[in-house]
Parts: structure tokens; sequence; C-alpha cells
């Protein structure tokens, strides 16, 4: 194993600059579900099937773990600044066999009295590219609102260009560049 230096965006956005956040309306079959504890494993699932072959399972080696994301749901929704108004799940049904499965999930956490943090924002690769990520991220901006958070805030691996764009699309600006360490595989 080697150690390797994953460049990240802090960003944040000063929600008093807007009001509240439109979520647009989803395509057919996908639906939002807001936070009940009886959706961890569903979270957790939804969480590792949206890092599972990303870079970040490098920076974070639980997310590319189905166990670790379970952890992680675990610990992040007992922390006590955790706010079940900005978590939220979505799902997607499929029309010809009625089956439900979990593809995007966001968590939120209050770091300060009117600081938020979103944890793991993820939706599954096959369901990109369709609005969904915008959604979501506007509903936990919601829910931050709704307990009275101010700024909010996120981080990103800078090579995860398309999520970056999402959050400027959003309204996020970069507070500074941090550098997380991780330890990865030799390459012989």
């Amino acid at each position: 194993m080697q150690v390797s230096y994953f460049k990240r965006y802090r960003m944040q956005i000063d929600l008093q600059e807007f009001g509240s956040f439109d979520v647009p309306e989803l395509p057919m079959g996908f639906a939002l579900h807001a936070w009940s504890e009886s959706l961890i494993e569903a979270h957790a699932h939804a969480k590792f099937l949206s890092f599972q072959n990303e870079i970040d399972c490098n920076v974070f080696p639980c997310l590319g773990d189905a166990d670790g994301c379970e952890r992680l749901m675990n610990e992040i929704s007992s922390r006590g600044g955790f706010v079940p108004e900005a978590t939220w799940l979505m799902t997607y049904t499929d029309p010809t066999t009625a089956r439900a499965q979990s593809i995007g999930t966001v968590q939120g956490i209050r770091e300060q009295k009117d600081v938020g943090s979103i944890q793991n924002i993820g939706i599954v690769d096959q369901f990109r590219g369709n609005g969904l990520g915008t959604a979501i991220v506007r509903q936990c901006l919601n829910g931050f609102q709704e307990v009275g958070v101010r700024f909010v805030t996120l981080e990103v691996t800078a090579n995860n260009s398309r999520a970056h764009r999402l959050y400027e699309r959003l309204g996020f600006k970069i507070l500074k560049v941090v550098f997380k360490s991780a330890e990865v595989p030799s390459v012989l």
C-alpha cells in the first residue's frame, strides 16, 4: 500500500441568498422519501451502489463496502447533529415489474447553530444525468432551511467534475482546497 493525496473542494452555500429551492418534478417511477429510521438499510444500499466504482472509494474505503455503508449510515443517523429534515432517499420503481430499488441518498448534519453539512450525496451511475442529483440536493437544502440553518457545506473530490459542476450550478462556492490522505494499493 502507498499513501496518496486526493484534492478536494470544500464548498458552501448561503441559504439566505435563495428562497426555498424548487425541487424539479421527478421522472415517472422516481420518488423522494423523507428520513425514517426504517430506511437505514435502503440508504446504505443506495450509498454503496452509488460509490462502489468511484474515486471516493479510495478516499473513504467504507463507501466501497456494503457493510461499511451500513455502519456509516448508523453512525451518521445517531450523531447529535443529525438533521432528519435534510436526509432523503430516492427510489425508482420499474413500471414493468413494480420492483422498487434505492437509487439515491443524501444526509444532513448540523455542525453549528447556523451551519449544516451535506454528507455522501449519491445517485446510482445508471440513473445519473436525469436531474435526480439536483432534486435530492435541493430537497436536502430545503430541509436545512426548515431547521434554521443558514450556511451549508460539503466536500467533493476535485476529480469528480460532474458533481462539482452540479454544486456550482446550485449556488455552492469553493471555500478552500483541502487534501485527504488515503492508503491505496501500490501499482507494480
